[in-house]
């Protein structure tokens, strides 16, 4: 029950952050008719989620605190369903260039930045 709390924080925590993050990404940059606050908290979700479940393997980091961080913080600031969404607005607006540029390149820079993630846990 304990861990259902701590993910209940995380999660909460994180999807604020991502609503804020994307309110100023989608009001800042408009090119190519990409969504890119929905871009940009996914790659930086998958860059933390790679940080933090390395950090939290080599310091031994709490169940808990392991699952506020991934499950919860990483889950509520990341978002497959709004990417899903906005892809399909792309594809009924006949962008279908910019649908397979989005689509690939959310998943590939989002592996890359998992490994990057881990990576960068390994320094400290």
């Amino acid at each position: 029950m304990k861990e259902i709390l701590y993910i209940f924080v995380g999660g909460g925590v994180g999807s604020v952050l991502r609503y804020l993050v994307q309110y100023v990404l989608n009001g800042k940059i408009n090119y190519f008719s990409l969504m890119w606050g929905t871009f940009g908290v996914n790659i930086a979700g998958s860059l933390f989620i790679g940080l933090f479940y390395t950090l939290s393997a080599r310091y031994s980091l709490s169940t808990e605190i392991r699952m506020l961080l991934t499950v919860g913080f990483c889950g509520g600031f990341t978002t497959f369903s709004t990417f899903s969404n906005e892809g399909l607005q792309l594809l009924k607006a006949g962008l279908y260039g910019t649908f397979l540029f989005y689509a690939l390149a959310s998943v590939a820079l989002g592996i890359l930045a998992v490994i990057a993630g881990a990576w960068l846990g390994k320094q400290f």
